[in-house]
């Protein structure tokens, strides 16, 4: 089973909960239409990773504020990248299909380090780079759906296991990636750095 590390301990998720579509200028540069209620979509505990691979030339990375659930509440903070294989995936919405394929490969959850979270969810704030370049930021204010939203709406159909990981969607600025990329996301508390990782695809 994969682990994640929480507080340097190691920590089994059952699984990866992922919200789709919470952005709304994330939903404008990929030409989607807005949901009239919450994408939910599930990633299996063999998709956990901490390493960045490259797969194919079409797969894309989507920065995400993550959140470790134990007993049903947010415990835990941590930087998450969705991959997502692109053609795949285009595929299967222009036919109504479950999106499996394109998003709950082996290693499609990447992860930094999660730590423990007590503080204001509404001052969080994600920043990804590559290249040294500024990629995608994501603030609470910017989410169609707020964390605890996320978390009452799954509950009301599925159980969380402790451990479990919630994903809770990308900003605009997602896009392909080649092996050698410097990837370093970070998560911020007002100004204070609580996560800072960095990945060589």
């Amino acid at each position: 089973m994969k682990t994640i590390n929480y507080n340097n301990k190691k920590i089994t998720p059952s699984k990866v909960v992922c919200i789709g579509r919470n952005y709304v200028e994330h939903i404008k540069e990929l030409d989607n239409e807005t949901p009239d209620s919450m994408v939910i979509f599930n990633k299996p505990n063999s998709a956990v990773t901490d390493k960045l691979n490259y797969f194919y030339e079409d797969t894309r990375y989507e920065a995400e504020i993550c959140f470790l659930i134990i007993d049903n509440k947010i415990d835990g903070i941590g930087f998450g990248l969705d991959l997502t294989h692109a053609f795949i995936q285009n595929k299967m919405k222009q036919k109504g299909l479950p999106w499996e394929r394109a998003k709950s490969f082996d290693g499609s959850a990447v992860f930094s380090e999660f730590v423990k979270f007590d503080g204001n969810l509404e001052d969080i704030k994600l920043q990804l780079f590559i290249n040294d370049a500024l990629i995608q930021e994501a603030t609470y204010d910017l989410m169609i759906y707020k964390p605890n939203t996320m978390i009452d709406e799954i509950k009301t159909f599925m159980s969380f296991e402790n451990g479990d990981i919630v994903m809770s969607g990308t900003p605009k600025g997602v896009g392909t990636y080649n092996k050698g990329d410097k990837f370093e996301g970070k998560i911020y508390h007002n100004d204070k750095l609580l996560i800072i990782n960095s990945w060589i695809v």
